[in-house]
């Protein structure tokens, strides 16, 4: 039923509840025989039409509500809504309900064409193509009184509000309102300009995608740039034969220059990273804060523990057992955070840059600040001997770990020590250098035993714990690479983290209770798809994962104890990680999945993170303590849209990040072509493998076409390639010899060559010969999906054979 209606009559006769019209038949599968119900328990098709009409909050409470369901009849409700689920047809996100692959209400767009009559065509600027299909098409619709600047244009990314559902015609499923333009179309292609003998040159591509791709600049067009220039180029035409010409428009830097690989990445993302005048005016003017208004903390001896290379220090704590004699074995903990909001007022030319920022940039080679240095690394550094304004929360924890009260104060510390986390943790185990020895009794030793409380309510909580190797980049003073390490991961590192995320939790807490809207860090649960994708794929390593019920974080926690110390250890990890959502910041709280937590927001890292700036300002508003707080007409709504354009920040930082260290590790291994290295299958898809390497942790490709005589296809629930003829098989994770036989340092690519024969797997090739005939029996959508992107990935393989 696609158009349900109200009955008015049987409303007016029933107050309580409203009646939709519906199917004339129901099923009896979901009735409980206990309830005796006077009206029809709703079919499915109602239930799916009640979801589509309803713009608000769906859930279980409200479909029962709206159908009046009675408590024994909810069973039978979740159960047909997680059968719905299992079958793709709806998703849970954000805690609502809705059609499987629908579009939220605010939505960050790229503008893609026009349509017949002009107008503007936009698709969500990320969707998952595996789990939905192609992206649904956008109409846009422009307020008439747009004034110039603001009237969005092809090739733009916009914040859009979706207002209703389009009527299909064209392919066009939505229509939607711009509510801002988030960043200008980029008419220009980036590239390393190469001379040539006879004057002008060519223009290499920096991009993965467009590897080999050259065009022509000639003589005139250059802009006077050198070898190894980075440019930015205007294409001027694209001929029938010959390669493209263009005309250089901007010199951006020489990559002969030290941090030339992260100036790559800053302008092929399109990150800030020159301050306005106004902004850098506003800093140099800004002058150390007064005691005035502030509680003098200046003699409790906080101490900020950091990586030892850290570029800010914004947060320091202090621990101490609790004397009350109610609370016996448990402590006070006070965590205090860099005052940015003091400096940082709304609206002001700082404001505007952190905003359009989002957080700050870290590369091996330079870091991009949201701030300007006076500020981050001056004014609102926490070091030592200093005054510093803070903003600041003591909390008080039982033994068991779990917080019983806490209060934020606005404060004036003085740090006592810079530490760093090997420092700290050398000294707990007895080796204490001249640094951490005076603080080992008064300081170090009880911040360790108030962690260690924390650590049982957390492992009570059970957060997910995933084990994935972390890597890290040393550079040469020349910013080329050292060596790559593995860091080991300390109890000084796990202490922080804990005193972080109770400070996060009681920032979120006070303002919900004082009703002030604020950004939430969330992280939804798993997509039913990915959940089934994940049950199929372990159930080809003989473990189970339940049907039905909610998936919690322990339950993943104990799929990966199950594999411990087996050679699928890494391949469960990594398949596990994938089958997550990805955690972002929103207006609306739905909880965060990874922590277990059901309110988080970030609180700790105002220096390099708007959404904790914006939370300092919440806490301000909320208990009175200043005048420079969140502003009145800040709304659940504008806040909303805030969290959507630093959210797209977040994810433009980690790109840029992924790039750069692409690209040093190509330029580390360009003078190793031929050699020949370990790894592992890091990814699979139906072009072929990606392969990551064990020392450095590299990402090289091995095209699908040079596996071997036989066709491979793409087995999606076993995450592996098949052999048609023998079987053989490369598997998500399979430890693999591959030698290396192409490396391209400016677009961050390496492909391999595989050495290593694939395992035998009968069961694999079974279970592919299965799937591609449970093919004709997936959704038409479905199946036109995957035909597609079959298509393009052939069409890819075709352009590099």
């Amino acid at each position: 039923m696609c158009g349900a209606r109200l009955l008015p009559d049987f409303a007016s006769l029933n107050p309580g509840y409203k009646v939709y019209e519906g199917s004339d038949t129901y099923s009896d599968t979901y009735l409980n025989p206990q309830s005796r119900r006077q009206t029809p328990f709703p079919s499915k098709e109602d239930v799916l039409a009640f979801i589509s009409r309803e713009a608000g909050k769906v859930g279980t409470r409200e479909i029962a509500r709206a159908f009046g369901l009675k408590d024994a009849d909810r069973a039978a409700l979740r159960q047909m809504l997680r059968d719905l689920a299992d079958q793709g047809v709806i998703e849970k996100r954000r805690k609502k309900l809705r059609h499987a692959g629908k579009l939220p209400n605010v939505v960050v767009a790229d503008i893609t064409g026009r349509d017949a009559d002009g107008e503007l065509i936009a698709v969500p600027a990320e969707w998952d193509e595996e789990a939905h299909g192609e992206p649904p098409k956008i109409r846009l619709h422009v307020a008439r009184r747009a004034g110039h600047g603001h009237v969005p244009g092809v090739g733009d990314r916009a914040l859009v509000r979706t207002e209703r559902p389009s009527d299909g015609e064209d392919g066009i499923l939505y229509q939607a309102r711009v509510i801002k333009i988030i960043d200008r179309a980029k008419h220009r292609v980036l590239g390393v300009f190469r001379k040539l003998p006879g004057g002008g040159g060519r223009l290499a591509s920096i991009d993965k995608k467009n590897l080999g791709r050259e065009l022509v600049i000639p003589a005139d067009a250059t802009l006077d740039a050198e070898e190894g220039d980075l440019v930015a180029v205007e294409v001027s035409r694209s001929a029938r034969l010959g390669l493209p010409t263009a005309r250089v428009k901007e010199r951006l830097g020489s990559l002969a220059t030290e941090r030339a690989v992260s100036l790559i990445a800053i302008h092929a993302h399109g990150i800030p990273h020159v301050f306005p005048r106004e902004a850098l005016h506003e800093a140099d003017a800004a002058r150390p804060a007064r005691p005035d208004g502030r509680e003098d903390w200046r003699e409790v001896p906080l101490v900020t523990i950091d990586p030892v290379d850290a570029k800010d220090h914004d947060d320091a704590v202090f621990a101490r057992p609790d004397t009350d004699p109610k609370n016996p074995g448990g402590f006070v903990i006070d965590v205090a955070i860099a005052d940015v909001a003091h400096y940082v007022t709304p609206g002001s030319a700082l404001d505007r840059e952190a905003a359009a920022r989002g957080n700050s940039v870290y590369f091996p080679d330079r870091v991009v600040p949201m701030l300007p240095e006076r500020i981050s690394n001056d004014l609102c550094s926490l070091k030592p001997g200093l005054d510093r304004p803070a903003i600041a929360v003591r909390m008080v924890v039982g033994a068991d770990g779990r917080k019983r009260e806490h209060r934020f104060h606005r404060v004036l510390i003085r740090s006592f020590a810079r530490l760093h986390y090997a420092q700290v943790q050398a000294a707990i185990d007895g080796r204490p250098d001249d640094a951490t020895q005076p603080l080992l009794d008064l300081v170090i030793a009880p911040l360790y035993a108030a962690y260690a409380a924390l650590k049982r309510a957390r492992d009570q909580r059970a957060p997910l714990d995933l084990d994935l190797p972390e890597r890290k980049i040393l550079l040469k003073p020349d910013n080329t690479i050292d060596r790559v390490i593995s860091p080991q991961r300390l109890d000084a590192h796990r202490l922080i983290e804990e005193f972080m995320i109770l400070a996060n939790v009681a920032a979120a807490e006070t303002l919900e209770r004082l009703g002030v809207p604020l950004i939430y860090r969330v992280h939804d649960e798993p997509a039913a798809e990915k959940l089934h994708a994940l049950r199929e794929f372990l159930a080809t390593l003989d473990i189970s994962l339940p049907k039905s019920g909610a998936l919690r974080p322990d339950g993943f926690n104990r799929i990966l104890d199950r594999v411990k110390g087996r050679d699928v250890e890494n391949l469960v990890n990594e398949v596990v990680l994938r089958t997550q959502a990805q955690a972002e910041y929103a207006a609306e709280n739905y909880g965060h999945f990874g922590v277990n937590l059901k309110r988080y927001a970030h609180f700790t890292s105002p220096i390099r993170r708007y959404a904790d700036l914006v939370v300092h300002r919440a806490l301000i508003r909320a208990l009175k303590l200043g005048d420079d707080g969140l502003p009145t007409p800040e709304t659940v709504r504008s806040l909303a849209e805030t969290s959507a354009r630093i959210s797209a920040a977040e994810r433009r930082a980690m790109a840029a990040e992924r790039d750069t260290v692409d690209r040093l590790i190509a330029h580390f291994l360009a003078d190793r072509v031929g050699a020949v290295f370990k790894g592992h299958i890091g990814g699979v898809t139906r072009s072929g493998l990606f392969v990551k390497l064990d020392d450095t942790g590299a990402d090289g490709f091995i095209p699908a076409a040079s596996l071997g005589d036989d066709y491979f296809r793409y087995h999606e629930r076993g995450h592996a390639l098949v052999g048609d003829a023998g079987g053989k098989t490369y598997r998500l994770g399979d430890a693999v010899t591959v030698r290396l036989v192409e490396a391209a340092p400016v677009a961050g690519a390496l492909r391999f060559e595989m050495l290593s024969e694939g395992r035998r797997d009968a069961k694999a090739r079974v279970l592919a010969k299965g799937h591609r005939g449970a093919a004709g029996r997936r959704s038409r959508r479905q199946r036109d999906a995957d035909g597609k992107a079959a298509a393009r990935a052939e069409r890819k393989r075709k352009r590099r054979q």
